[in-house]
């Protein structure tokens, strides 16, 4: 059975797109920590990172950092910080996540009740980035 990012690539469920190569596939987490936090996948359903070639880690790591680098221009931070942790979803992921400080980067922490539109409007800022 398919993973529900399998499902998010192929259309079959709704999610706030980024962008995407052939290979991979950058969209908004739903349950973010903070605004921007977005999830870089690979299109290959993989799940564990250190599964995937050298080649496509290297070149997934290459994709997050287009995006981590429009995040930080978007939404204005120290860093981006990146999770690889693998356990949630079966199907290998980055969680990029704009920090201030370490504990941003706490799964504990509250996450953010965004709005629709809030989500669109965040998706686009990150969209433009990467375009500017």
């Amino acid at each position: 059975m398919a993973s529900i990012f399998s499902k998010i690539v192929a259309g079959e469920i709704p999610c706030y797109k980024v962008t995407e190569t052939d290979k991979y596939f950058a969209f908004l987490d739903i349950n973010p920590l903070v605004k921007g936090h977005t999830l870089v996948i690979p299109k290959q359903e993989v799940d564990y990172m250190f599964d995937l070639s050298d080649e496509d880690l290297a070149g997934i790591h290459i994709f997050a950092k287009i995006i981590a680098n429009a995040i930080k221009k978007a939404y204005p931070c120290k860093k981006v910080g990146e999770a690889v942790i693998g356990l949630e979803v079966p199907h290998a992921h980055i969680h990029l996540i704009p920090i201030q400080k370490e504990s941003d980067m706490l799964f504990s922490n509250p996450k953010l009740k965004l709005t629709d539109a809030e989500f669109k409007e965040i998706a686009v800022n990150i969209q433009n980035a990467i375009e500017a």
